[in-house]
């Protein structure tokens, strides 16, 4: 074929090319500066390096757009990025008409949102309301960040006219996954979700755009206090479904059903009377709760925790993290509890108290507390016995016990009743003397004599205090003789006679309630009868004869007695 031949066929295949047309070329040669690419038409056109993100091999076809028909050696001038644009061009025009999700990337924030490469040199704006489903606190956390959005407003030039949302993209991908989620999972499948955020009673699992809720309940088989203890904010976790409800769109999650309830098989492990030793993970005002292994908990009450300690709070001896061991003493399977004890494996030092303290035994002791009515006096390490202000004196009546005593003091005392099962002792300091009741009822009997002094005048009669410091009463209308008419004046003058001495007659003696009623009207009317015996018994000797009036006043003396 001759040249003319030639060039001919060449100027008829280059006139089929148009300016600005989109061809596909296969890459035929490249170097450090152009890749060249045969685009038919037996002609060929060069490519700058620069537009291309990773150089294709030999062989690759690429999609270029045609910009002048004619180069310096019989070749065309080609630009692989002018195509890509048209392209990208019809693509995001098109993706607007059908409301299509196109890829994007957020890389600037400006007023009011962001600057998104929408690629080929297409920028859009997103407003920041736009961004997310979610406010977003800190939007430099976008930037870089690539991700689907939706066309509301497309505008072909260069300039950031087209305007996007991700927020629609997020919230139809959102409509799908809960869709496809509600029709496709059964209770008791496993669902994988992140971790969002916490409540008081547990926390929100997004199962992609949409949460499940994780209760505090539902987080252990034993007890939680804590959510933030089990799960952690973004943590991908696996958890078990327990509940869903298409009409109200809720979703229950567990994690403590991922594993088997250790309740289930509590007896196969544990039977009362078992001792373990195991951590104390929580303390309370009313005892401390054991872990026996994870889920399941026992709680030794306070009054568990020692023999004779007085223990006011668990903190006092325990600490969260110590080891100690117990003995299981009982367990409701229903209720999940678990009882135990730490006293139960120390020996009871009450089981042997009346051994050592028998009643009647003196010893002394020091006064550890006192209160209105007594004191408590320790007789050894967490036991005390008790002494009550009524066992101070046999005579002395005390108002209140630190009249006696104050804490520190060392007292004498004497056993008077122990009561192992009621964990108490009682003690007395009267009842190291004699009693001065039965003292004064042996040597005074009903009416004796016996002189006192007065020691108070009242409304109602005079107190006389006698031997060992007992006080007895004589009533106002005792005061005077039978033959007197009482007169308020005769208490008014003992007044004037506190300390000074009195005789006056025993009508009763109490030891029991400790009272002792005196009358002076008794002493003086018994005198008179006494006299009056004696004059009419000398009477009759004189006579020798029978004087019914003397033996009317002895009969009425044995009738008295």
């Amino acid at each position: 074929m001759d040249n003319e031949t030639q060039m001919t066929q060449y100027l008829k295949s280059f006139a089929g090319i148009e300016d600005g047309q989109i061809v596909t070329g296969t890459v035929v040669q490249l170097n450090n500066d152009y890749v060249l690419v045969d685009v038919g038409y037996k002609s060929e056109g060069r490519i700058p390096v620069s537009e291309f993100i990773e150089l294709p091999q030999i062989g690759d076809k690429v999609n270029v757009t045609i910009i002048k028909k004619e180069g310096s050696g019989g070749q065309v001038v080609v630009s692989k990025k002018k195509a890509e644009a048209k392209e990208r061009t019809e693509a995001l025009k098109q993706a607007a008409e059908d409301k299509t999700p196109v890829l994007g990337k957020f890389i600037k924030v400006i007023k009011g949102g962001f600057e998104v490469d929408l690629g080929a040199d297409y920028k859009g704006f997103c407003p920041l309301s736009k961004a997310d489903v979610n406010r977003v606190e800190d939007p430099e956390s976008l930037i870089g960040k690539t991700d689907y959005f939706v066309i509301d407003k497309f505008h072909a030039g260069q300039k950031l006219k087209s305007v996007v949302s991700r927020r629609e993209y997020l919230e139809q991908k959102i409509a799908e996954n809960k869709k496809k989620f509600f029709e496709t999972v059964q209770i008791g499948d496993v669902v994988e979700g992140e971790v969002k955020s916490f409540t008081s009673f547990g926390a929100f699992i997004d199962l992609g755009g949409f949460d499940g809720l994780l209760h505090i309940n539902d987080m252990s088989w034993g007890h939680v206090t804590r959510p933030k203890d089990f799960v952690k904010k973004g943590q991908i976790v696996q958890l078990r479904l327990i509940n869903i409800d298409p009409e109200t769109q809720k979703i229950n999650l567990s994690l403590k059903h991922m594993t088997p309830d250790p309740w289930s098989t509590f007896e196969d492990r544990y039977q009362v009377g078992d001792v373990i030793t195991k951590p104390v993970t929580k303390l309370t005002s009313f005892g401390a709760f054991i872990e026996l292994e994870p889920g399941i908990e026992g709680l030794a009450h306070i009054s568990e925790l020692s023999w004779t300690k007085k223990i006011n709070n668990p903190k006092e001896v325990l600490n969260i993290g110590d080891v100690v061991s117990a003995k299981i003493l009982g367990y409701d399977l229903d209720k999940k509890r678990v009882s135990l004890g730490l006293k139960q494996l120390q020996e009871n030092p009450w089981d042997t108290i009346t051994e050592r303290y028998q009643v009647g035994k003196v010893l002394k002791a020091p006064v550890v507390k006192v209160t209105n009515s007594g004191a408590f006096i320790q007789l050894e390490d967490g036991i005390d016995g008790f002494l009550h202000m009524d066992e101070v004196s046999w005579t002395k009546k005390l108002k209140s016990m630190d009249q006696f005593c104050k804490v520190g003091d060392v007292l004498e005392v004497q056993v008077s009743k122990v009561e192992p099962e009621m964990h108490r002792i009682r003690l007395s300091v009267k009842a190291l003397e004699g009693n001065p009741w039965q003292t004064l009822k042996k040597d005074y009997p009903k009416y004796s004599t016996i002189t006192g002094t007065v020691s108070g005048v009242t409304d109602f009669g005079v107190f006389v205090k006698v031997i060992g410091d007992i006080e007895g009463l004589i009533s106002k209308f005792n005061l005077v003789g039978p033959d007197e008419e009482y007169k308020d004046e005769v208490l008014e003058s003992y007044k004037e006679k506190i300390g000074q001495p009195v005789t006056a007659m025993v009508v009763d003696v109490n030891p029991q309630t400790q009272k002792l009623n005196l009358s002076i009207r008794e002493m003086i009317k018994r005198n008179q009868e006494s006299e009056m015996a004696k004059y009419m018994a000398d009477d009759k000797e004189d006579e020798d004869t029978y004087n019914p009036f003397a033996a009317l006043m002895g009969k009425k003396d044995d009738e008295n007695n």
